[in-house]
């Protein structure tokens, strides 16, 4: 595929308007220099459809368009269990945690496992963060964009990747998180608009004169077998997604770990105005969450029909763009680049926070509030940690990845051997006072030994299932050390003071909404 010349200045345009438009928002009014608060917590004004966009953005990226579109044509609808679900996660992440969060103003999440079960732990897991972020997830994320955008646009895969990493870079470098997430709504929009576009293009095409109802209708009548919700054991995909586990077993552990435990993601609800603000953005989250496997699944499942003898399933998305018309075609690569750029933006952005905030803020500075030119010095440091990580991750993408099948898979595989473990601490952290620091740190070591153990010896047992067994023995082990290792009396500093988890009128009725669309598309489909 090769990108005709109005395609070319689609993307061009793209790229000039959003840079620009991050240049802008990041701007210093009134002679103000930015602070820490500022740069790494957007001065803690963000709005909900900021809060909102963002998380979908820095969550959307090309392993999800590429990987989750390919796992609809091998699986079909089922994977779409990780965006529905996530919906129903987010609702709780909204009502429970943020307002323990908020209440304590974290910063980050090393911060609060601090301030909860004392330093320690914060310094073990702020390392552990920044090795899987700068390792894992900075560079699949650029490692799978570059690909995509080799695939689409034919240019060669090293300057892909180093031009994803490097524009990222540049674009958030100035502004910080209110350069990300003041932008990311017209990411989003262009995100959703490219998705939409390809499942509305594909399924016209199948349906012919019946139009996109009717391509929907017969998508479902000549590829029966992509639409059950809920796995069975005899089915091929069973160890991928493990029936009943999606609804009640480990992706729950993945969910909570990801969605409010999680730098990269919960870093934008952490800036909001206020608690209602930030849980008015969850809620716009979980409305598109439910949303996206229209923009993602139904082109991969579309292409079972139009494009059957596929080498790879991966290559399903980049097959359906090909659809695209001129002019349309470069809109939607836009969009694929926008949600590349977004989700390695926010991953910069994070890895800065926890670098400058966790690990050189708290190292260097031992007595109370800075004074400005201190202020001014972590927001160097932040830009220097940010320039660093990516440059790391450019060099180390190829030697992690570019032997990997599945990049996707290395992902999920590496990171829930720690999520059974980062789960168990914070949910104890949160809501059980006597859990201790020894309990916490054995539960994350347990968490790695275990799911290594299970792995090694137990390779049959699917990877959701792995996940909720290691929670419940990592758990079992934190409850255990924790009455036998009592903490320090003044090791919990996190306040309930003040803290209502009664929510709005209006989050009640959105709530009740998401659960409803919920089992009216698992009943459909079970």
């Amino acid at each position: 595929m090769r990108l005709s010349t109005i395609d070319l200045v689609v993307v061009i345009v793209y790229a000039i308007g959003i840079f620009g438009l991050a240049q802008w928002v990041s701007r210093d009014k009134g002679g103000h220099q930015k602070d820490s608060s500022d740069y790494f917590l957007a001065s803690k004004s963000l709005p909900w459809w900021a809060i909102g966009a963002s998380l979908i953005a820095a969550n959307i990226s090309a392993e999800q368009i590429v990987g989750m579109a390919g796992s609809g044509y091998a699986i079909g609808l089922a994977i779409a269990s990780y965006e529905w679900m996530a919906a129903l996660t987010l609702l709780i992440v909204g009502k429970f945690f943020l307002p323990i969060f908020l209440r304590n103003e974290i910063y980050t999440m090393p911060q609060f496992l601090e301030q909860r079960y004392g330093p320690s732990i914060r310094t073990l897991m702020a390392v552990f963060w920044l090795a899987l972020y700068v390792f894992v997830n900075l560079t699949s994320i650029i490692w799978l964009g570059s690909i995509a955008v080799t695939q689409v646009a034919g240019i060669d895969q090293t300057v892909a990747l180093v031009g994803l990493g490097l524009f990222a870079l540049l674009y958030q470098l100035k502004g910080g998180l209110k350069a990300v997430a003041l932008t990311d709504i017209v990411q989003v929009t262009l995100l959703v608009f490219g998705g939409l576009t390809i499942s509305w293009l594909t399924l016209s095409q199948i349906g012919g004169d019946g139009g996109v109802i009717g391509g929907f209708h017969e998508l479902t009548r000549r590829a029966p077998e992509k639409f059950d919700m809920i796995l069975s054991r005899d089915n091929p995909f069973y160890k991928d997604l493990p029936g009943l586990s999606v609804l009640i077993g480990g992706m729950w552990i993945a969910n909570l770990s990801y969605w409010g435990f999680n730098q990269y993601i919960i870093q934008r609800a952490l800036a909001a105005k206020s608690l209602p603000e930030a849980q008015k953005g969850i809620v716009f989250a979980a409305f598109l969450k439910l949303l996206m496997p229209l923009v993602i699944v139904v082109p991969g499942i579309a292409a079972v029909v139009l494009a059957p003898d596929l080498a790879k399933p991966d290559e399903a998305y980049p097959t359906m763009m090909r659809l695209l018309p001129s002019g349309l075609l470069g809109l939607v690569f836009a969009a694929l680049i926008a949600a590349i750029i977004a989700s390695t933006a926010s991953k910069i952005n994070s890895i800065a926070t926890i670098f400058t905030l966790d690990l050189y803020a708290k190292r260097t500075s031992q007595s109370g509030a800075m004074d400005a030119a201190q202020e001014r010095k972590l927001v160097r440091i932040g830009r220097i940690a940010a320039s660093v990580a990516i440059l790391i991750a450019i060099v180390a993408a190829r030697p992690l990845l570019g032997g990997a099948d599945q990049a996707f898979q290395f992902i999920q595989e590496f990171s829930g051997f720690f999520t059974p473990g980062i789960t168990v601490i914070f949910l104890l952290g949160l809501f059980w006072k006597r859990a201790t620091e020894a309990g916490a740190i054995g539960a994350a070591v347990a968490s790695v030994l275990l799911s290594w153990a299970f792995r090694t010896i137990a390779p049959g047992i699917p990877f959701m299932d792995r996940m909720g067994l290691v929670f419940l023995l990592s758990l079992g082990l934190a409850v255990v050390l924790s009455l036998a290792m009592k903490g320090r009396g003044d090791a919990n500093r996190i306040t309930m003071d003040g803290v209502r988890f009664g929510t709005s009128t209006g989050f009640n009725i959105a709530g009740v909404g998401v659960v409803l669309i919920l089992i009216a598309l698992y009943a459909t489909w079970w």
